[in-house]
């Protein structure tokens, strides 16, 4: 006799009896076992961090897991790449569409609700599947920093600091912990850091993290140096060596 869940399992349109969707419930398992990405917001702007794992032989930039959405906004994303790729090439369409019809920057909000519309769409409909990723937005719109999650069923929420990913729940733990509003830039990003290390089998080099901030001041997304990841990396020990071990 077939698993009581066999029957429900088979079509993402199909609840189970006790109200639960397994694909979708599935896709969000592939976001926790994607390497870890951090979002903080701060009182200067916003950071997003992410780990990659390239093999050695590898060019670093083809496993790209950040990636920019409009001048303003940024994205890292966990679970299935090629499923991020996608929402990011939807992401740029519509912030470009947006900024041709009312001649400003889109809003994250706007364009997280937009991803999460579509993420939903794929969780009622025969013949498509659940996409198997998560996405922290990040972006300054008006002198506003704006933090935003979407994940496979579809859900957007707003936060000050979240993590995704392998990991996230100790990560998360440790934001909440450790999270103050009036962070600067440099505060954030060593935080965030100490974020990605907390996950990561890798305690020493950096070579595994990429990062990019976008600055209240400017209001433009931009990439970390390796020099100033760094520096942040080194700044997490110092600060949080606990989280270290």
């Amino acid at each position: 006799m077939l698993p009581a869940q066999q029957g429900y399992d088979r079509a993402i349109t199909v609840f189970s009896p006790d109200g639960r969707l397994y694909q979708v419930e599935y896709a969000i398992e592939t976001v926790r076992r994607g390497t870890v990405a951090v979002g903080v917001k701060c009182k200067d702007g916003i950071v997003i961090a992410v780990e990659e794992k390239p093999r050695k032989l590898q060019i670093s930039e083809t496993a790209q897991k950040i990636f920019q959405i409009d001048d303003h906004v940024g994205v890292a994303a966990a679970g299935y790449i090629p499923d991020a790729r996608s929402q990011v090439d939807n992401a740029r369409f519509f912030s470009q569409s947006n900024k041709m019809i009312y001649d400003e920057p889109v809003e994250v909000e706007t364009i997280a609700k937009h991803l999460a519309d579509q993420c939903q769409q794929y969780t009622q409909y025969a013949g498509v599947r659940p996409y198997g990723v998560a996405l922290i937005l990040g972006g300054v719109v008006n002198n506003i920093p704006e933090l935003y999650l979407t994940d496979p069923s579809g859900t957007y929420i707003s936060y000050d600091a979240i993590a995704i990913g392998s990991g996230s729940d100790a990560v998360t733990d440790f934001l909440e912990k450790t999270y103050k509003e009036d962070l600067s830039l440099d505060d954030a990003a060593t935080l965030a850091s100490a974020g990605i290390y907390l996950s990561s089998e890798d305690k020493e080099g950096t070579s595994h993290i990429r990062m990019a901030y976008i600055k209240k001041e400017t209001g433009l997304y931009e990439l970390v140096s390796d020099e100033q990841i760094t520096k942040y990396a080194t700044a997490a020990k110092e600060k949080y060596p606990h989280e270290q071990k």
